[in-house]
C-alpha cells in the first residue's frame, strides 16, 4: 500500500472512543480465543516484511558461548529475565562451559552462582542432571533433535525450540508469554495453549520469514506490544494491526510509515 494512501486512510478514520483496558491474553488466562486469524496470507506476509525491514537479523538476548551454555541459559530463563540470567551466568560460563566442567563444579557451586534468579535451587539441580545425561547419552554434545532435548531434565518444548532455532538454525517457533500474548492479541495465530499458538504460527508465517519469526514476535511483545499497555506509537505494523487494543491515532505513527517505505523500496536498515 502506498504511503500516501496509508496517511489518507488514517486521516479519514474517525477517532474511536477510549476503550476500557483489556486484560492481555496469557497462558493462564487466554480469554476469548479467535476461531481463525484476523489476516489473509497476503496481510500476514506484509506484517513480516515490516518486521524484517525494521530488524533484518534479530538476535536472542541470552549470552552464551556454545550449544551447551545456550541450553543452560534457556533452562535458567524460566520465570526470570534475560538480563538477570546473563548476570548470573557471566562467571558460571567462564568456569563451566561444558557438561563435564559443570558436573565437576557440582550442584552446590552452581546453586551459589545462580542464586539471584528465581527457582535457583531446582534449576541448579536440573543443570547438573542434564549435564550428566548429556555426557552419558550424547557424548557431552547437545543433540540437534527436539525429542532428545525434551528428555533432558528441565527442558520442555519451548526450551528445545529456542536451542534448535538459535544454535542449529531450525525454523522453530518458541512460544513464550510474549509470543502467546501476541498470537491472540494481534490475532495472527490464536490458540488456547502455547502448542495451539505454535502450530497456528507455523501455518501463518511465510516460509521465507520462518527462521526469525519467533525472535521478531518475542522482541515486539517485550518492548512494543507490552502486556499492560501496548506502545502503539512505536509500532512498525500499526496500520496493519487489527487488534481491538490498538490505540487510535489521527495519523499513522512515523515509524510505521518509514518501515512501510523501506518495504516498498525493497530495502532494509542494513541497506541504508
Amino acid at each position: 500500500m502506498a504511503i500516501s494512501k496509508i496517511t489518507k486512510q488514517a486521516a479519514k478514520t474517525p477517532k474511536a472512543k477510549a476503550a476500557k483496558p483489556r486484560k492481555a491474553p496469557s497462558v493462564a488466562e487466554p480469554g476469548k480465543v479467535l476461531k481463525r486469524p484476523r489476516y489473509t496470507r497476503a496481510e500476514t506476509h506484509e506484517i513480516f516484511q515490516r518486521f524484517h525491514a525494521d530488524n533484518p537479523e534479530p538476535k536472542g538476548e541470552l549470552d552464551y558461548v556454545n550449544a551447551f551454555t545456550l541450553l543452560v541459559a534457556v533452562v535458567l530463563s524460566a520465570q526470570a529475565t534475560d538480563v538477570g540470567v546473563n548476570r548470573a551466568t557471566k562467571k558460571l560460563f567462564q568456569i563451566a562451559d561444558t557438561p563435564e566442567k559443570m558436573v565437576a563444579l557440582g550442584e552446590d557451586k552452581v546453586r551459589e552462582e545462580i542464586r539471584t534468579i528465581g527457582l535457583f535451587k531446582t534449576k541448579a539441580k536440573n543443570v547438573i542432571l542434564l549435564s550428566e545425561q548429556l555426557i552419558r547419552d550424547h557424548g557431552g554434545q547437545v543433540p540437534d533433535d527436539r525429542e532428545a532435548l525434551e528428555k533432558l531434565p528441565g527442558v520442555g518444548r519451548k526450551t528445545a525450540n529456542v536451542v534448535l532455532n538459535i544454535y542449529f538454525g531450525h525454523p522453530t517457533i518458541a512460544v513464550d508469554t510474549h509470543l502467546f500474548r501476541l498470537g491472540n492479541r494481534i490475532g495472527i495465530a490464536p490458540g488456547k495453549t502455547p502448542l495451539d499458538v505454535e502450530k497456528a504460527m507455523e501455518k501463518a508465517v511465510p516460509l521465507e520469514f520462518s527462521l526469525h519469526a519467533h525472535h521478531w514476535l518475542i522482541l515486539h511483545g517485550r518492548y512494543i506490544c507490552k502486556a499492560r499497555k501496548p506502545e502503539c506509537r512505536r509500532c512498525v505494523i500499526y496500520d496493519l494491526c487489527r487488534s481491538p487494543e490498538r490505540e487510535p491515532y489521527d495519523a499513522v505513527p512515523e515509524i510505521a510509515l518509514k518501515t512501510a517505505a523501506l518495504v516498498a523500496a525493497g530495502k532494509t536498515r542494513l541497506d541504508d
